[in-house]
């Protein structure tokens, strides 16, 4: 006999169904399994036969053959052990339902019986709702977040005879709803604070300007200055997550496997901060079946760099290309993956190798040549993808002593969100420009103008401070987005000057 079963796997943060046809036939106990499975799915003849026994049901003495189509794509992970367990049944004559046409189901089985959770049930679920499908069955405990999805069935169970005696009665029960709009609204606040920093004001400003335009930013400062401190309330400044947004995150983080088990959906923007010890794999996704990384991870938040120059350069210069095209694609003999990685670069170094270069309390021991080899560590075209660059002092002993509460990240964010819809509405209607550091240079041309007094800031600044010439655009950007701080409809030459004073690696004193 014959049966199929369909079921869903992952390719990218996508999805595609997957047909596991079972044919059962009289011949020698068998079991064979094909369409390009990995070592985890051919693991799972042997769950699925101790499974299905130990739930109190023979397992059909047949010649069984079971094939994953389409056959050309190869398939891994465990969730194919509950669809297969499924097939094998309905092939041999054990289980009939009428309800299989138009279920996808997913799961794991231990040799028990029981359904473990499985990776990436948000996106399949997406995918069985687009292709027409009326329902899902998953394991419990991932059910809540692929009930998410609205207008489509989703029904959770804890064992192998749930799901058979669900399907014998073809009932409604164990279906599990959330109220995703509820769910979204609920957004739990952050638990630091930009009132928690003390003095800085010129690196919260730089941080705020930042948010406000979507720039990347690099903080230099000494040991103890505060840049990590400042980097991790850095996402409290950004405009809350869209529901869409949000939903993409998740995607993400499920077919990864690390979504916190108590949470459905991500609702607070991503902050990542990977060790300077981290393979360029880790960094941006790879392996043999290329899975996400750290950039992907940080979609729709911040991409903490820590001791910038420490990471292995083959590593950071991997960084080019999602910063630039906010995607990161993965190429393979048999497959290409694209993962989304639209982040917002956060990076924090020391001045030179010993940290105090321009500390005017400690002595530098570095020698210029040592200094210049640390910074060079960083490329220029790096370096060219990064709108801010702030130096961070030590914090003198009297702000660290004040009472005196800074302002808030509420407050700051207020400003930042207002500077965000002036942004949407000057480029609604272009394609990938959400806000002032997306512009190309055609862009910077039309929407930052400069009157003759700007100009002239500009011109003197190229000059004589020894700014270079990929500085120009940067600063032209950044004028901008303080404009809009201001609420300002043209650039005046005071936002050309702050804009000027957040390039601070293209000065000549750190050229010489």
């Amino acid at each position: 006999m014959y049966s199929k079963v369909l079921s869903s796997a992952t390719l990218g943060i996508d999805a595609y169904i997957v047909e596991v046809e079972t044919h059962a036939e009289s011949q020698v106990p068998t079991i064979t399994l094909v369409g390009l499975p990995d070592n985890a799915v051919k693991e799972s003849k042997e769950r699925v036969l101790a499974a299905v026994k130990n739930s109190g049901m023979e397992f059909p003495r047949r010649k069984i053959t079971i094939n994953l189509a389409p056959a050309d794509i190869k398939k891994e992970g465990s969730a194919f052990d509950l669809p297969i367990a499924i097939g094998i049944l309905t092939a041999s004559g054990m289980l009939r339902s009428e309800m299989l046409d138009e279920t996808v189901i997913l799961g794991e089985l231990s040799l028990d019986g029981f359904l473990r959770p499985v990776k990436g049930s948000l996106s399949m679920t997406v995918e069985a709702r687009r292709q027409g499908m009326k329902r899902i069955i998953l394991p419990k405990e991932s059910a809540a977040e692929a009930a998410i999805v609205d207008g489509f069935e989703v029904h959770g169970f804890e064992t192998l005879s749930d799901v058979i005696s669900f399907l014998k009665s073809e009932s409604d029960g164990n279906r599990v709803s959330v109220n995703a709009k509820e769910l979204f609204s609920n957004t739990s606040e952050y638990h630091i604070d930009f009132s928690d920093v003390k003095g800085q004001e010129n690196v919260k400003r730089a941080l705020e300007v930042a948010a406000a335009g979507g720039h990347n930013i690099l903080m230099i400062g000494p040991p103890g200055s505060g840049k990590t401190m400042l980097a991790k309330r850095f996402p409290s400044i950004l405009p809350p997550l869209t529901f869409e947004e949000a939903l993409e995150t998740t995607k993400i983080y499920s077919i990864a496997g690390i979504l916190p088990k108590e949470k459905a959906l991500i609702t607070e923007r991503p902050f990542r901060s990977p060790h300077h010890t981290v393979s360029d794999a880790a960094l941006v996704g790879g392996g043999s079946f290329p899975r996400p990384g750290e950039v992907s991870f940080a979609h729709y938040g911040v991409l903490f760099l820590d001791e910038f120059p420490e990471f292995k350069k083959n590593v950071i210069e991997v960084l080019r290309q999602p910063l630039e095209d906010s995607v990161v694609t993965v190429s393979r003999s048999k497959m290409t993956i694209s993962f989304p990685a639209n982040f917002m670069l956060a990076a924090a170094m020391n001045p030179c190798p010993c940290g105090f270069y321009t500390d005017p309390a400690r002595k530098c021991t570095c020698n210029q040549q040592q200094i210049q080899k640390y910074l060079a560590k960083i490329s220029g075209p790096l370096l060219d993808r990064i709108d801010i660059h702030i130096e961070v002092p030590a914090v003198k002993y009297k702000e660290l002593s004040s009472t005196q509460s800074g302002e808030t990240s509420a407050e700051i964010r207020h400003r930042v969100i207002r500077a965000r819809d002036i942004q949407l509405k000057r480029f609604s209607g272009m394609k990938q420009i959400y806000n002032n550091a997306d512009m190309g240079s055609k862009d910077v041309r039309k929407f930052c103008r400069l009157d003759e007094a700007g100009s002239m800031i500009l011109k003197n600044a190229i000059t004589k401070m020894g700014l270079s010439a990929r500085a120009y655009d940067r600063i032209l950007k950044v004028s901008r987005t303080i404009a809009d701080l201001d609420g300002a409809p043209e650039i005046s030459p005071a936002h050309v000057s702050e804009a000027i004073q957040y390039r601070s690696l293209d000065t000549e004193v750190w050229k010489k």
